[in-house]
Order: C-alpha cells, then structure tokens, then sequence
C-alpha cells in the first residue's frame, strides 16, 4: 500500500512513535521509539536482542501509532509487518534519526558496542484520529 501523505509528513518530522509487537503468549509490548521513512515503509531502528526484536523474529506483525508533535491528539496507526530487518547502515540510521529529533549526535545510551538493527515496516492498512 502507498503511504498516505499526512503519514509521511509525521514520519519525517520528530514525531513520537509507538510500537507494538506481540510476545510468545500473544499479549502486546509497547515501546517508544523514533521513527523514519524511506518513503514506502515505516522504519525502526532499535537493538539487536531488544525484546521487540526478538517477538518480530518470531511474529512479523505490529502495529505503529505516530503522534503529530504539535498536536497530542493527532495521531497516524499503521498495521502491517516487517518485510526486512538488516544491521547493515544501523549506526548510521540512528545518528540521522538522532540529528532529527534532537539535533545531535547519538549518546548512545547502551554503549557503542550495541548492535543497531533496522526494522522496515510494510503497512497493510493506516487509519487515524484529528
């Protein structure tokens, strides 16, 4: 499916980003994350070994909301699944994702021996409120 304009637009400002994955028993994990776009998928980037990464591992399925930063009540939901995950590019990723929400390097809170992964996101269906 064709990213919608309005979700373009909040992917590619510092919007606030949660993400949903589903653990071995079927209950959700939520996260707070930033997020991105390379135009045609939602795109993550997080840690190799996190827990989101290992249910994705598992069950590719997750949902996203994107919240407007200028508006709480504005947000974007995108459910769909991740079609690619690569460590190729990952610090990469995450010191332009770090310039763009907070424009500065990454503090790299884990340690630089963290291995960053880049989940890319297929939307199945987007809907949203305001």
């Amino acid at each position: 499916m064709t990213l919608p304009d309005a979700l373009l637009d909040l992917l590619r400002k510092p919007s606030p980003c949660f993400l949903s994955t589903l653990m071995a028993d079927g209950s959700p994990q939520v996260t707070e994350t930033w997020v991105h776009t390379d135009g045609e998928h939602v795109i993550i980037n997080t840690v190799v070994g996190f827990v989101k990464v290992r249910n994705v591992e598992r069950d590719p399925r997750v949902a996203v909301a994107i919240q407007d930063p200028e508006n709480p009540f504005r947000y974007i939901q995108v459910r769909g699944e991740v079609v690619n995950m690569t460590t190729e590019g990952g610090a990469e990723s995450i010191e332009a994702m770090s310039q763009k929400y907070t424009g500065q390097p990454y503090p790299w809170y884990g340690g630089r021996d963290q291995q960053r992964i880049i989940l890319t996101i297929k939307a199945n269906s987007v809907s949203g409120q305001g």
